[in-house]
């Protein structure tokens, strides 16, 4: 049977931890109402102990936004928790996500503080927060860094105190899929009870890998993963929103998964995260970039004007893009994809004009990076006469 991996999104987040990225708290309510609308099932809406104004701005989002649960972050600190309570106090479903450094190195040289000191932490967060909500979430950052031991222990004191959701991050992106899946199944035998809850992957894609570890992580028992639109986030950014909810849907029936996410709507969120975080998406971005359903070499031009899925593995209608495929004339462009959009412009030339087209078509693509509209009109008009 298929069971649902819940899509939990931080753009407002995480998302805004980018350099550069500041969103207004009607910023945070229109991606969170855009989100919920697709059937997100967790938002993380922001860190409300960072300011009097992120708390303000979460606050908003749990009293706008319906149909998800809402999420806080908090330090496992108890002064963080008290302030998300707060902030999540009018959300129909609130959820408080307790944090704490659980590597040596982060324990060490950042926190100074001692393992027992960590535990202590985290049973005093987690009962805090489980006293204001039933859905408590606990995250020992720097996981896939940390001595697996000790990660089992801070781990199993969260679900003691109280923990519904844990959730494994791999802060710096440092993990290979093959040990992340190892990671995950040696968690579950070394604290058998966190099968009572949903384990969840957060990754970051310092090298690249944030979306294959989130697959690898599906594969090994997570039924949570954690997102941002576009991937924005820290430094090189988060698992992107868009890309894990695609390789579900494509890979969910070898994976035994699903999600309840509408991918229709990813292109909208992806174009309103853009606008409103003021980060670009770039041309060759997965899913969500402008050059994900543009063909411009010949072989490939052929092939889809033939059978769309020789060249492309999501139908661009599935996201809601609003032109789709699209074959953009270049130097490297064949006769097929020259000849098409001739006839789209409503040119039916005969095949000694095609010729004269493409040729005189060759020799003006040689020299620039594509070939509008109106150039090919005068080149066929050209070889009409």
């Amino acid at each position: 049977m298929s069971e649902r991996v819940r899509i939990f999104d931080t753009t407002l987040r995480d998302g805004e931890q980018s350099a550069g990225v500041c969103f207004q708290p009607e910023d945070k309510v229109e991606i969170a109402s855009l989100l919920a609308e697709m059937g997100v099932d967790v938002i993380e809406a922001g860190f409300p102990a960072s300011s009097a104004g992120e708390r303000r701005a979460v606050a908003q989002v749990a009293r706008s936004v319906r149909g998800t649960v809402i999420c806080g972050l908090a330090r496992a600190v108890l002064d963080d928790v008290e302030a998300a309570a707060e902030a999540l106090a009018d959300a129909e479903a609130p959820r408080i996500h307790v944090f704490v450094n659980a590597s040596d190195m982060q324990i060490d040289r950042q926190l100074r503080k001692s393992r027992r000191d960590v535990v202590g932490m985290v049973d005093a967060a987690v009962r805090r927060a489980r006293r204001a909500t039933d859905d408590v979430e606990f995250s020992p950052m720097d996981a896939t860094r940390a001595d697996p031991e000790f990660l089992a222990e801070v781990v199993r004191t969260a679900l003691a105190a109280g923990a519904t959701t844990i959730n494994i991050p791999d802060t710096v992106g440092y993990i290979l899929p093959v040990k992340l899946e190892q990671l995950f199944r040696d968690l579950r035998r070394r604290v058998p009870e966190v099968e009572g809850a949903v384990l969840s992957f957060h990754g970051q894609d310092d090298l690249g890998l944030a979306t294959a570890n989130a697959v690898a992580a599906v594969g090994a028992g997570a039924r949570q993963i954690e997102v941002a639109v576009n991937g924005i986030g820290e430094r090189a950014g988060n698992t992107a929103f868009e890309e894990v909810v695609m390789a579900l849907r494509i890979h969910g029936e070898a994976l035994g998964v699903h999600t309840g996410v509408d991918p229709e709507g990813i292109y909208r969120v992806s174009r309103c995260v853009e606008d409103r975080s003021g980060m670009p998406v770039p041309p060759n971005k997965p899913i969500v970039g402008r050059n994900a359903f543009r063909h411009a070499s010949g072989i490939h031009q052929d092939g889809v004007l033939k059978w769309r899925e020789t060249y492309e593995l999501i139908d661009p209608k599935t996201i809601g893009h609003p032109t789709g495929t699209e074959i953009v004339l270049g130097k490297l462009s064949g006769r097929a994809g020259f000849a098409e959009r001739a006839r789209q412009l409503g040119f039916a030339l005969d095949e000694a004009g095609l010729d004269r087209a493409f040729v005189r078509f060759q020799s003006v693509a040689e020299t620039q990076r594509a070939v509008g509209d109106e150039e090919v009109m005068a080149i066929c008009r050209g070889a009409a006469a």
